[in-house]
């Protein structure tokens, strides 16, 4: 249940791979910067589960989150998301509830119905499996069984996880998921840092329609933001570019790890290309600190958001540090102000 006073913020991690790294060391990025988050005030560190892409270290996401975790003190961590129809409900409730018991009331489950890679991944990950984007609202339904008090003949459990009530969390970058969030009384958080076409319509819904439950009494609404802050605005936009060629490689089919950034994009991309990834990337506050502020209303304003989960691929790992830690002072900032 929401309890914490005013703007909540938090991180969204993908443990990037630079390029000419290792994902071993993309993990010890991730926790130093899990690290420095929990100083600044971050509420919670989340990872996402992605496959087959060779960017993004955060496959075997439970064992992420278990490292990071095991690495901090007092941030929630969790997943943003995991991709139930990759898995059995029973096993994820499981991992979880393995997760809840090694690091008690700092566990958040934070659920998608995308498949998290190609569809010729998702068919390897779901050998045997029948589940599927469809069966996503059954699917959470049984997970909340395996977590919740278990009922008189409950012939399969949990164990660990059955009655520990981990919190579940409702992505989406559609309706599909507000409208379940609504139905199901749970927070819902929108993928808007890369799919922001679908934003106001999928909160509308999913305020207008939410019901009230055992684990939230009003809705909770959580945005995903591309953050880049820099001591200068002219730093902060060569930053972006590293996330600027990120889409511009999915745009073209050829995914690759993160690469430096770049003094301008107009020589890497046609102007359809760029029209594109501009679109994608919408929902991104990027600038030195006073302008990255005012992005950041504008988009609090616009959206009247509970919570900002921030999220950063920039290829220098004292630079990430520094733009969460300047957008830290602009939430901070934030605050219980009205929005």
């Amino acid at each position: 249940m929401k309890t914490s006073p005013g703007l909540l913020y938090s991180v969204l991690d993908l443990s990037p791979i630079l390029e000419g790294e290792t994902a071993a060391q993309s993990f010890r990025h991730s926790l130093n910067l899990a690290q420095h988050a929990e100083k600044w005030g971050y509420h919670r560190y989340w990872v996402a589960e992605h496959h087959n892409i060779p960017g993004v270290a955060s496959a075997a996401t439970s064992v992420v989150i278990g490292y990071i975790a095991g690495g901090t003190t007092t941030i929630r961590v969790g997943s943003g998301g995991i991709m139930l129809p990759n898995h059995a409900p029973l096993v994820i409730a499981e991992q979880f509830g393995t997760l809840e018991s090694l690091y008690p009331g700092r566990i958040d489950l934070g659920l998608g119905r995308a498949p998290g890679g190609d569809q010729a991944t998702a068919r390897a990950l779901r050998r045997g499996l029948s589940s599927s984007g469809d069966t996503f609202p059954a699917d959470v339904q049984e997970l909340q069984q395996y977590l919740g008090s278990a009922l008189p003949g409950q012939s399969v459990r949990a164990v660990p996880g059955q009655g520990l009530n981990v919190p579940l969390y409702l992505l989406g970058s559609s309706t599909f998921s507000a409208t379940l969030a609504a139905e199901l009384g749970l927070p819902f958080a929108f993928a808007s840092h890369f799919a922001p076409e679908l934003l106001h319509q999928a909160l509308d819904i999913y305020r207008s329609q939410f019901q009230p439950s055992r684990a939230l009494e009003e809705p909770h609404v959580m945005i995903g933001v591309n953050v880049f802050a820099a001591e200068t605005d002219a730093e902060a936009q060569r930053l972006f570019t590293s996330l600027q060629q990120v889409f511009l490689n999915l745009v073209r089919g050829r995914p690759r790890q993160l690469l430096p950034p770049v003094e301008g994009m107009d020589r890497l991309w046609t102007p359809t290309e760029a029209a594109y990834v501009d679109r994608m990337t919408r929902c991104s506050a990027v600038g030195g600190p006073e302008s990255f502020r005012q992005q950041i209303e504008v988009l609090l304003n616009d959206t009247g958001a509970d919570e900002i989960i921030a999220t950063a691929h920039i290829y220098d790992q004292q630079a990430r540090l520094r733009s969460f830690e300047i957008a830290a002072d602009v939430f901070q900032s934030l605050r219980g102000s009205a929005h």
